[in-house]
Formats: C-alpha cells, sequence, structure tokens
C-alpha cells in the first residue's frame, strides 16, 4: 500500500497519521477544519488538537472525502458518534477499514463494528485499541495496541506491515468485539476514577474501582461474546489502567472536573475535545439494564452525568449490599 488514509484531524488521528508518516510513507489525512487543513500543509503542525507534534513532510491533509478514494486502508479516528454518516459518505470503498474511535452508537446500541460494516459493507473491519496517549504516540514513544481483525489472519497478515512502526506494535486478535467493548468501557470507567480523584478520595479508592470496573466490562463483554482473554489485554485491561491514572485522558479529565463541583451539562458544552465516554455511559446503562448485568459504577457515572451531586452517587456506592467479590451480580 502507497498511500494510507486517515479519517479524523483531531488529536488521535493526527497522531496515528504521524506514527505512520515516520518511515517515509505517505499518509493522506482528512479533516472537517478547512483552517486546520491549510495550517497542516503549510505549517506541518496542528495547534489546534495535537500543538506538540511537528508533522512529518509525508502527510497530507484534506477536507474533501474523495481524495481518499485511491486508499486501499483507511483508519477511522473520527467521534464514534458521527462514524457511520462519515464513512457513509466515502466515495469509494477501501479494502480495510481500521476503526480507531471507541464508543457505542448512543441511538442504536450498535458497536463502530456493525455501524461501519452498514455503511460501507465492501470494506473488511479491524479493529485498532488499546492503552494510547496521543501525544505519546505522536513523539514516537513505545507503544502497544491490539489489532482485531474482522478477516482473521488474511487479514492480519496484510495490515501488520501496514500499522507496525519499531515503536507501535500491533497484537493480533480475531475478538473484534472484545477489542470494541475493552474500548468503550474503559471510558465510561475513567470518567469514574476521575470523580474519586476530583473528591480527594485517595488512590485505595481509585485502585479498588479499576478492579471493580473491570469485573463490570468482563460481565458486559461476555453476554456480548467477547474473549475473556481480550479483556485482559491491551485493549481492555491495559487501556482501563492508562486512562484511568491520568489527566492526559479526556475521560479522566471530565470525571475529575465533576468530582471538583463542576456541573455535567457545562462542562460538555465547553469541551473543545470529545470525552466518548460521556455518549458511551447512558447506552452502556441502557444495554446493561436490558440483559440484567449488573454494572453500578457504570450506573453511577450516569447518573453524574444527569446532573446527580457526586458525594451523593459516591455515597450510594458505598452503601451498596455486601456481596461475594466474584459472580453475575458482583
Amino acid at each position: 500500500m502507497n498511500t494510507i488514509g486517515v479519517l479524523g484531524g483531531g488529536a488521535w488521528g493526527t497522531a496515528l497519521a504521524q506514527m505512520l508518516a515516520s518511515d517515509g510513507r505517505s499518509v493522506l489525512l482528512w479533516a472537517r477544519e478547512t483552517e486546520l487543513v491549510e495550517e497542516i500543509n503549510a505549517s506541518h503542525t496542528n495547534s489546534l488538537f495535537l500543538p506538540s507534534a511537528r508533522l512529518a513532510q509525508t502527510i497530507t491533509a484534506t477536507s474533501e472525502l474523495p481524495d481518499l478514494s485511491e486508499c486501499e486502508a483507511i483508519l477511522v479516528v473520527t467521534p464514534a458518534q458521527h462514524l457511520g454518516a462519515v464513512v457513509g459518505n466515502l466515495t469509494k470503498a477501501p479494502r480495510d477499514l481500521i476503526l480507531c474511535s471507541k464508543g457505542i452508537e448512543a441511538s442504536s446500541g450498535r458497536l463502530m463494528n456493525d455501524v461501519a460494516k452498514d455503511a460501507m459493507p465492501e470494506s473488511e473491519i479491524a479493529i485498532l485499541s488499546g492503552p494510547t496517549f496521543a501525544h505519546e504516540v505522536a513523539s514516537g514513544l513505545p507503544t502497544a495496541i491490539t489489532l482485531a481483525c474482522s478477516g482473521a489472519d488474511e487479514q492480519w497478515q496484510r495490515l501488520k506491515p501496514v500499522i507496525a512502526r519499531p515503536q507501535f506494535r500491533p497484537y493480533y486478535s480475531d475478538d473484534v468485539i472484545g477489542a470494541e467493548i475493552g474500548g468503550a468501557v474503559k471510558n465510561v470507567l475513567a470518567i469514574a476514577c476521575g470523580v474519586v480523584d476530583g473528591l480527594g478520595l485517595g488512590q485505595n479508592a481509585r485502585a479498588a474501582l479499576i478492579a471493580r470496573g473491570y469485573a463490570e466490562m468482563l460481565r458486559f463483554g461476555e453476554s456480548l461474546g467477547a474473549q475473556r482473554d481480550t479483556l485482559a489485554g491491551l485493549c481492555g485491561l491495559g487501556d482501563l489502567v492508562l486512562t484511568c491514572s491520568s489527566t492526559s485522558s479526556r475521560n479522566f479529565s471530565l470525571g475529575k472536573a465533576l468530582g471538583e463541583g463542576q456541573s455535567a451539562a457545562d462542562l460538555m458544552a465547553d469541551r473543545r475535545t470529545v470525552a466518548e465516554g460521556a455518549h458511551t455511559a447512558p447506552v452502556l446503562h441502557r444495554l446493561a439494564q436490558e440483559r440484567g448485568i449488573a454494572m453500578p459504577i457504570v450506573q453511577a457515572v450516569n447518573a453524574l452525568l444527569d446532573g446527580a451531586p457526586a458525594s451523593d452517587v459516591v455515597a450510594k456506592l458505598l452503601a451498596r449490599p455486601l456481596k461475594a467479590e466474584t459472580g453475575p451480580a458482583a
């Protein structure tokens, strides 16, 4: 593959474009904002979303989707709630669509691979997910991720030379559902961990929340057919640990602000970048209720986003009946 396409000029899309261009490969980066396209092409910077990076000369930006028609592989890094609309507007189906957006479609409850398959049925879908802060990937710091391929080993053999770089190491999986669920659920749990930090509840509480949140991820994932080993890997537990422990995570930062007393409505209205967990929490809570899956932390985050005071939500969590650590209702 000569030119690789990247759909989405935010921090993560720009970082992936920079990583892909690190070996001199041509990368075509689509961004919605005309002024951002002009800046990338003229100055090789993205001051709006990734100001720390000096972008490679082989990255070209465009705001025209038809320009990506000759790309055999396209990484989709648009916000999850807009993925279907953007992919559906591509003028030609690439052989491989590599989904890098983490979330669940709020209107339908569908995972991103189902959204993409409906929008572009001719393409083969893969999921790229794992513990990845954009500024570190753009800087060339070592990173390991999961590449889950719906086309199994044949697609993996085709894509690994496209994705892998010396400092960017993909691991193969055929569990597309597991890779998706790990990325979507951890965003919601990261909001909860941010609340713990904002309220000053300590590191014991955060560690407990990560462990109990991981149990919720497992219960939900396995109910949809995800493999436990996948959720214990980079795209599940690995990503969960990263995003639940740093303000570099947009979701953690949102939760921290909620814990400090700011209102969810004000925070969501004022955010330039998307905290996907805020969009995922309501639909995840609904799906868990429909399936009879106990997800009290997800329920708590949903209440916070609906405007409940953080201290009240935490008190309610701590007042839950004592029970066994493992089991379907734990």
